[in-house]
């Protein structure tokens, strides 16, 4: 039976594997602000930003792209249409300005200078109709975003270049019909205009997006309301985000963390798979790899914004000051002398491995970590704690924070000034520079000047060259 069992579980887990690798799932994503004939949006970059980090976190294959001319665009949607053919689900995401001429919604590359509905109408902005219908017309589920009701910058001048006949320009979107399998979802009502939120953050519908859609265990649907109801809210209801949905079936992209099954959109073929799980860990981990190097402070203030409390906090306030200011003077002190690729290495179970230290060694970095502050148990052992405790001490010190060490930040631990006790390393270390210097016999102490006490014992430097590992702090002066 239990032979029987065993072997029902593999298949099971076979069945799992073969139905994730066979969910194809591609988005495009794309933020436009830095317009140039129009007013600049500071914002859809930034939402762009998070947003493809959020969908990447699921299983999404992402074309990405932010500041596109209408060329760059036409060449991410090429790329973005062949992805997409025979897709599980495909996301159209689009932040920046969008234009409603004639009842057809337009999104406007930022290159855009448009003067007349002819200029719409032969290219200068793009179709989102025909867009959609060439892109992911045959994907199975198909998921429409669109962050781009803000007020029409070109209404005046085409209407103003539009006088021997009747022209309908809109502000805001206007409103459009899904087809079988699809979800088209807008920042507010047809005609009406969305809010871009305050600079350098996110606006509130792609926060409320961010926040929703990728909620382990909940539906596309659910999670749509739920953003509704976020917005709605936040904007003191000024803002209701629209939508219209012809889904067949339940769409996750985040699967429940039990063995629920959920179907979505199903075909000849079969269903989609529902999403793997994914953590908001992982969202916030890979949305920090993406502002980490920035130069940018809306950037690392729109990180900031969407986790105010993050396990990376202290390093992106850390980059913000350095990008005002330069580092902060006890930082500078901290790290004088310390080596500039400790701050941009990254360090890992590998990285720690190759240092190669033993528990006497590694009860020394936690001696330490407690002399300066950053409070653990001195057992020799790298539990969760101490690693929780390494994160905090490298975002102090604007270090890469992974609760690993590498070799660079093992030796800037050593280099800093620790209140307390001599450790077994101190000791070994010492030991082992006086025996290949001087007679086994010397006398001589080397105490360590960041230590408090006297020295070793006369005549240990050539004992302690030998078990000083295990035996330091035994031997006073």
């Amino acid at each position: 039976m239990r032979y029987l069992t065993f072997i029902a579980a593999l298949m099971c887990m076979a069945l799992s594997v073969s139905a994730a690798k066979a969910d194809r799932r591609v988005a495009f994503v794309v933020g436009n602000g830095s317009y140039k004939n129009v007013a600049q949006l500071p914002n859809p970059p930034i939402d762009a930003k998070t947003m493809a980090a959020t969908l990447r976190n699921v299983g999404f294959d992402v074309i990405e792209g932010s500041n596109l001319s209408r060329d760059q665009m036409t060449e991410k949607l090429l790329d973005f249409g062949r992805k997409a053919q025979g897709s599980d689900i495909a996301l159209f995401y689009y932040a920046g300005h969008g234009i409603a001429v004639g009842g057809t919604n337009y999104l406007l590359p930022v290159d855009a200078d448009i003067k007349s509905e002819m200029d719409v109408k032969l290219g200068a902005a793009i179709n989102i109709d025909l867009t959609l219908e060439q892109t992911m017309g045959d994907a199975k589920v198909k998921l429409v975003f669109l962050d781009a009701c803000r007020d029409n910058p070109f209404a005046a001048k085409i209407k103003s270049n539009s006088a021997t006949r009747s022209v309908n320009v809109q502000s805001g979107l206007a409103e459009m019909k899904s087809g079988e399998g699809t979800l088209i979802a807008f920042a507010t009502g047809p005609g009406q205009t969305a809010l871009d939120g305050q600079e350098g953050n996110n606006s509130p519908f792609t926060r409320a997006l961010i926040d929703n859609i990728t909620k382990p265990g909940i539906e596309i649907q659910q999670a749509m309301t739920s953003v509704r109801a976020q917005v709605n809210e936040e904007t003191h209801k000024g803002q209701l985000p629209w939508g219209h949905t012809n889904l067949i079936g339940a769409v996750y992209l985040n699967q429940a963390p039990t063995n629920q099954v959920a179907t979505a959109a199903p075909t000849a073929s079969g269903s989609v798979p529902a999403a793997t799980a994914g953590s908001s860990d992982g969202v916030e981990l890979e949305y920090w790899r993406s502002v980490k190097e920035s130069n940018k402070p809306e950037e690392l203030n729109a990180y900031l914004s969407a986790y105010p409390n993050g396990q990376f906090k202290a390093l992106a306030l850390a980059r913000l000051a350095a990008i005002k200011s330069g580092p902060s003077t006890t930082t500078r002190t901290l790290n004088a002398g310390v080596d500039p690729a400790t701050f941009t290495d990254d360090a890992s179970q590998l990285t720690e491995d190759q240092i190669g230290l033993d528990k006497n060694q590694r009860r020394d970095v936690q001696r330490r970590l407690s002399g300066l502050g950053f409070d653990t148990k001195q057992t020799g052992v790298f539990s969760d704690e101490t690693r929780s405790v390494l994160k905090r001490w490298q975002a102090a010190r604007g270090y890469p924070s992974s609760g690993y060490l590498n070799k660079l930040q093992h030796k800037a631990l050593l280099s800093e000034v620790v209140a307390g006790p001599p450790t077994a390393s101190d000791n070994s270390q010492k030991a082992a520079r006086r025996a290949a210097s001087a007679p086994a016999a010397s006398t001589a102490p080397a105490p360590a000047p960041q230590r408090n006490n006297a020295g070793d014992a006369a005549g240990a430097a050539f004992v302690g060259g030998v078990v000083g590992g295990m035996m330091g702090g035994m031997f006073r002066r």
